[in-house]
């Protein structure tokens, strides 16, 4: 399981759709405590249907809050 510290929300830049960790995706079998980047490759929004590469973290390293935005 991954250090808490390292675990960030990312967010859909498409639908606003943000992915916790902390929930994990119950409908596609993706248990509490998954990182983003432990995400398989085809996992996509929910909602809106967006690939990883659509999502942004809400902190940590890449994030708005790193970038200052």
């Amino acid at each position: 399981m991954a250090d808490p510290k390292d675990i960030y929300q990312c967010q859909t830049s498409n639908c606003g759709f943000t992915y916790d960790p902390d929930r994990g995706d119950k409908k596609r079998q993706i248990p509490k405590g998954t990182r983003f980047e432990e995400l398989p490759e085809e996992w996509c929004c929910k909602v809106c249907g967006a690939s990883r590469k659509m999502f942004r973290p809400l902190a940590g390293p890449g994030s708005v809050k790193e970038d200052g935005i």
